[in-house]
């Protein structure tokens, strides 16, 4: 018997997403990144591919390139009214790809990224930015966010201390960022990392940073690609329809804090590679912490994190290593240094998180690193480490005292004053 078109659907059966779908291919080497780029047009003629070329940024210029796999569909120079990277995103990319998805809403879509770009710039204006009102998201689903990294140059890229305006690709004026830095933070933000091609050192090499790299993002799924023998097809499997993006992941530096995982602890060597995850519930010495820094990241490639000092319990600091250069920040207050108030402002992860970890003297005062390094000495770190915190007797003077120590970082880390001063209204 024929069934009305009227007849009401089977509420048990799985509702199908018409939306196209977005992989996002982000990558410091522009020829690694666009070979993969290539690759997945080839396996699926209806991809449209989009790419916006940053060389006049800063004059407020931005060339976008739309293709799929039988050619260049547009070509064209956009004029912005601020020559930024957050400015490009909102006011042409998303455009672009809502524009995109409504008139080929059969077609997905595949955005690569200028080298200097990180993903979760992109995956923050998607998520607050709208479109004629409405979330990009009620266009497009995002599958995934994926990384090529370029097994010839990749550790010469992580160790380096160049910052971006010394090679002459600052995305603008004030763009102070580090090489290094971007290329850990298009690691650490991907759901999928791509190893292209081989190191110039042979296979050991190269299978050492396939360690390398699921120390640094144990959470990404990670597929090598010998650029010589390609199956477009498998790969385009790998990398699109996943899908793998969790927009509610937070970004790297907050993720211990909201529960998440931070690192792997696996001291013992593979290919050299060790990762080191170091916790504990006391303080930190200020003075001991500073001049031990240098010591701290001796044969480290990456660390990252959150801690304390005894000397500014109220604030959680962020840990930031890469090529050579520590950066330290604040992430906000220890919950339990908040009024009750305090708690409606953090989110459910990180209330969760800090309840199941509770300590009745501390807290959620803890400090969480992770440390990643080649023939690194994980015995020599934690004592490094350990040494740094207060002792038995220092503990027993108690928060007062404390808070008088010497403290080179005093001031470094400004947060919001959330207490009342005396005479005003809580």
């Amino acid at each position: 018997m024929a069934t009305s078109p009227l007849a009401p659907t089977d509420p048990g059966a799985p509702v199908t997403d018409t939306r196209p779908s977005l992989t996002v291919l982000s990558g410091f080497w522009p020829s690694a990144t666009y070979a993969v780029a290539r690759t997945l047009l080839v396996a699926d003629p209806t991809l449209l591919l989009v790419q916006h070329d940053l060389a006049d940024l800063s004059a407020g210029f931005v060339r976008r390139v739309v293709r799929d796999s039988a050619g260049v569909l547009e070509d064209e120079r956009i004029t912005l009214a601020h020559g930024c990277v957050s400015c490009t995103l909102r006011e042409d990319v998303l455009p672009t790809l809502a524009r995109l998805a409504r008139a080929q809403p059969n077609r997905d879509l595949l955005l690569m990224l200028p080298e200097v770009v990180e993903p979760e710039a992109v995956a923050a204006v998607c998520a607050h930015c709208l479109i004629d009102g409405a979330p990009i998201t009620d266009l497009i689903q995002i599958d995934s966010y994926a990384t090529v990294v370029d097994a010839e140059h990749l550790l010469d890229g992580m160790v380096s201390a160049d910052d971006l305006k010394h090679l002459g690709i600052a995305a603008a004026d004030n763009d102070d960022r580090a090489l290094a830095d971007v290329i850990v933070r298009q690691i650490e933000y991907a759901d999928t990392l791509v190893l292209w091609g081989q190191s110039r050192d042979g296979a050991y090499d190269t299978s050492r940073l396939s360690v390398l790299l699921e120390r640094m993002a144990p959470w990404a799924m990670q597929v090598p690609v010998d650029g010589d023998l390609l199956d477009a097809t498998e790969l385009s499997r790998q990398l699109r329809g996943t899908p793998r993006h969790r927009p509610e992941t937070p970004g790297v530096l907050t993720r211990g804090l909201e529960g998440y995982i931070l690192g792997v602890h696996e001291p013992h060597p593979d290919c050299g590679v060790v990762s080191v995850v170091f916790r504990s519930r006391r303080p930190f010495h200020p003075r001991r912490l500073h001049d031990a820094f240098e010591d701290i990241n001796d044969d480290v490639v990456r660390s990252r994190g959150h801690l304390w000092l005894a000397s500014q319990p109220d604030t959680v600091i962020a840990w930031n290593f890469a090529g050579g250069g520590l950066s330290l920040g604040s992430l906000g207050h220890w919950l339990v240094a908040l009024p009750d108030s305090g708690w409606e402002d953090v989110s459910d992860h990180r209330r969760l998180a800090a309840a199941l970890d509770w300590d009745p003297y501390y807290g959620d005062r803890h400090q969480h690193l992770v440390f990643i390094g080649l023939d690194l000495d994980p015995v020599s770190l934690c004592h490094t480490l350990t040494r740094c915190l207060l002792t038995d007797d220092e503990l027993a003077d108690g928060s007062d005292t404390w808070r008088h120590y010497d403290d080179p970082l005093t001031g470094c880390f400004p947060v919001v004053d959330i207490f009342p001063t005396e005479g005003e209204a809580a």
